[in-house]
């Protein structure tokens, strides 16, 4: 799949939204950002809770690796199958998805499992958001582990609210 031109003229936004093409790219890349791992297809189908159609799935991943979000390559674990990683442009996107994520606790009525990460995010600020970067770069382009755990204090906010 080719990657996207762009006009020189297009807005910014409209160009982010196409790289994008919907909203189930946005809700792959969250899983990749939240799942703590690299994923392969069959978690994204069986573990994402808006019950993606494999159908959808597949030319998303295709879409999202075109547009060098994510990358493709080997499972280590099982022969046959293929993992998928967030690229260094896809982990930029966490400023993003923090503040979609304060939008929606504002002005939706998300349900409150679901709503800790994205509370967490909000109040960690621009700091935590840096931290999770950080981590998202490890787990997923190898860079050295972080001091700090993003997401043991996402976690952890989970498990309390789960309580």
């Amino acid at each position: 799949m080719e990657m996207m031109s762009y006009r020189p003229a297009g807005c910014p936004i409209n160009n982010t939204l196409e790289t994008f093409g919907d909203r189930w790219s946005l809700i792959i890349l969250r899983d990749s950002m939240f799942g703590g791992r690299p994923r392969s297809f069959r978690s994204y189908l069986t573990e994402s809770i808006e019950g993606i159609a494999s159908n959808i799935l597949t030319d998303r991943l295709k879409r999202l690796t075109a547009n060098g979000l994510l990358t493709r390559s080997p499972d280590p674990s099982h022969k046959q199958r293929v993992v998928y990683s967030l690229t260094e442009k896809a982990i930029e996107l966490v400023p993003l998805m923090a503040v979609m994520g304060s939008w929606g606790l504002r002005h939706t009525r998300p349900a409150a499992d679901l709503a800790t990460g994205a509370q967490v995010l909000e109040d960690g600020g621009p700091q935590l958001w840096e931290e999770f970067m950080d981590e998202l770069r490890h787990i997923h382009l190898g860079a050295p582990q972080p001091a700090v755990s993003a997401f043991a204090r996402m976690e952890a906010a989970y498990a309390a609210a789960a309580e």
